[in-house]
Formats: C-alpha cells, sequence, structure tokens
C-alpha cells in the first residue's frame, strides 16, 4: 500500500480512490499529512476560486417534519421542539433583506412538512426568480417525487440540497427508521441531476456507527453521483434524539474530509458549515483553510431561528442577517478571502 501522502497525490492527480484506498488514508493520517493535505486544496481552492468566498442566504421556513431520523432534533416524535412555519409574506421578506444585503443565492431550506404542496413550492420558487432574476434558488425540503423535482425545476429552483448521510445500507439502519429507505434517497439525487439542478449530498462526520469504511463508501458513492455540492459537518447530538448521549463528531476529521473532497472534485462548491462554527470558535474559517468556499449565513426571521434546532448549541441564532453577515466578511478577510456578491454557479471543467 502507498503511504498517506502518496495517496493524497495520486487522489489530486486522478480524482478518485479505491476503497482499500480511502480506508487506509483515513485510518493512518497524521497531522503532518493534514498540513500537506491542505496545502494541496487550497491550491485547487485558488485555481478555481482564487480568494473568493460564496454566500448562500439561508431561509428555515418550517421545522415540521414527517420523518422521524434518529439524530435530528425537529424528528416528527420530539414533543418537545417548538414547532412554526413561515408564511409567504414572511419568506419573501427574508429574500428582500437578503438581497439587499447582497445575497445572490437563496437557501429554502425545511423539514419535510405535507402541508407545503407542490403548488405551493412552485409559488415560492417562482414569486422570489421573478423580483430577483439575478438569483439564484436552491430547495433543501427532502425526499420528492421525480414529478415534484421537475415541478419545482421548471418553476426556475437551480439547486436541491439532498445530503445522503450515509452510502452503507447498514450504516443507514442505524441512523433511520425502517420507512426510510437508503435505495430511495440515492434515487432522488439520481433524478434531481437527470432533471438538470446543481446536485448537492453530503454526510455528518462521526455520526454514531461510522467507521473508515463507511466513510469509503461515501466518498465512493460521491465519485460516482459527481455532485456540483457537497454538504458535510461534524454530528453533533440533540438532547430531545435517542442519540442525546452519542459522541459529537471532531474538528480534526471534518476538516480532513473537507481537503479530501476539494481533491476529489477540484471545482466542487463546498460549505464550512455552521455545525463546523458550533463545535469550535473559528471552525469556518478552519474550513474555508481546509478546502471549502461557501458559507451560509442564516437569513431567517431571528424569532425563529432557535426552533429550526437540529442539534444542541447552534451558533447564530440571535443575530440579525445584517449582523451575521458582517461578522463572516471580517472573519473570511482575517485570513485572506473575501465574501462576493455573486450566485457562485458550479462551473463545469474539461478534462476533470
Amino acid at each position: 500500500m502507498q503511504t498517506v501522502h502518496e495517496l493524497i497525490d495520486k487522489l489530486n492527480k486522478e480524482h478518485a480512490l479505491k476503497k482499500e484506498e480511502w480506508v487506509f488514508l483515513l485510518g493512518h493520517r497524521t497531522e503532518e499529512d493534514a498540513e500537506y493535505l491542505f496545502s494541496c486544496a487550497r491550491k485547487q481552492q485558488q485555481k478555481y476560486f482564487g480568494n473568493c468566498v460564496y454566500t448562500r442566504g439561508l431561509i428555515e421556513f418550517t421545522n415540521i417534519c414527517r420523518n422521524d431520523c434518529y439524530y435530528c432534533g425537529i424528528r416528527k416524535s420530539n414533543p418537545n421542539a417548538e414547532r412554526y412555519r413561515l408564511t409567504t409574506e414572511q419568506i419573501l421578506s427574508c429574500a428582500k433583506s437578503g438581497y439587499e444585503l447582497g445575497f445572490r443565492t437563496f437557501v429554502l431550506q425545511g423539514g419535510e412538512d405535507l402541508a407545503y404542496k407542490d403548488e405551493d413550492i412552485v409559488c415560492l420558487v417562482r414569486t422570489i426568480k421573478e423580483a430577483y432574476p439575478d438569483c439564484a434558488v436552491t430547495l433543501s425540503i427532502g425526499e420528492k417525487s421525480y414529478e415534484s423535482y421537475q415541478k419545482y425545476f421548471d418553476a426556475g429552483a437551480d439547486r436541491y440540497l439532498l445530503r445522503h448521510e450515509t452510502a452503507d445500507e447498514v450504516h443507514y439502519r442505524k441512523l433511520h427508521p425502517a420507512e426510510l429507505s437508503l435505495e430511495h434517497r440515492k434515487q432522488c439525487l439520481y433524478d434531481l441531476k437527470e432533471i438538470g439542478y446543481q446536485v448537492g449530498c453530503g454526510f455528518m462526520v462521526g455520526s454514531p456507527g461510522q467507521t473508515y469504511e463507511t466513510l469509503a463508501e461515501d466518498m465512493l458513492f460521491i465519485t460516482k453521483v459527481q455532485p456540483q455540492m457537497v454538504g458535510i459537518g461534524p454530528f453533533i447530538p440533540h438532547h430531545d434524539t435517542p442519540f442525546r448521549e452519542e459522541q459529537a463528531g471532531t474538528l480534526e476529521l471534518t476538516l480532513f474530509l473537507l481537503g479530501l473532497l476539494r481533491l476529489l472534485i477540484p471545482n466542487l462548491l463546498l460549505p464550512a458549515t455552521t455545525a463546523l462554527g458550533t463545535i469550535a470558535p473559528t471552525g469556518r474559517e478552519q474550513g474555508i483553510l481546509a478546502g471549502a468556499n461557501v458559507v451560509m449565513p442564516n437569513l431567517s426571521p431571528v424569532g425563529v431561528r432557535k426552533k429550526y434546532e437540529l442539534y444542541d448549541n447552534k451558533i447564530c441564532t440571535g443575530d440579525e442577517a445584517a449582523e451575521c453577515r458582517g461578522c463572516l466578511n471580517r472573519r473570511m478577510e482575517s485570513i485572506g478571502y473575501e465574501l462576493v456578491v455573486d450566485r457562485g454557479d458550479f462551473v463545469p471543467v474539461s478534462g476533470l
């Protein structure tokens, strides 16, 4: 077997590894290997994006969900979650304030809330696109039918985020109730790609039952799907879930995986997530320095932010949108990067 250093070089050149190589690389990494990886990742990041960091305005418009995933604070069986739905007027108000602050992508995220019919989502997307034709709309509302995805796309939705959470069937079963299916979730991602969305998948780092073997399956799945976006962040337990006593994922492994993802798909849109900033004060800055190039400040009304609690101790729940963006801008400038006013679309590159 090659050394970790050699495997990093191979990934940087070929943009793929075998399962046993992923497992070895993850299991034998050192601090020195991580520094080498991050230097390679920053070179790719700079090649495709310079020092630009894209912003996405996150609008968490409902915390009602029909699913009962064991790790999630807004799972349907959590009786302590204070439920809410934003009105169309509230959502459009969030977009208006976001546009004025320089956001050119809006991410409409919510639980799988059956109160929102296809026509509601279509109307919402169409209204935002008509009001802000220079903006992208990203949806993150879970598993839907091919027909529903097509309707949203026809209305003007540009991107769709659907974390696969794990590509390993046995691990998936440890995280989800019986009525949910990994096969179906994967099919949703294939459907979204076929329709023409810019697609995002991803997983939690350090979720209960995760191993280097399951992480290798994740990386192989991402290699196969070739998404335009990948969202990863550390698993953080929520006090009202079956995983309340589980250990959180680590900053170190999350950063290492961000670096690997940058080499796997060099032009990838890769967020430094809020969860990273939650487990470490400079987590998002470290994420950018490991190869990420996207941040997602919250545009939701301050009054509902604490209610969208997927995990404990989520940061920025009390900040106004302008305050949050200003803070992030200063943080990025402190490490030599800048937040840009840009849709931040995925740009295909031949030869990758």
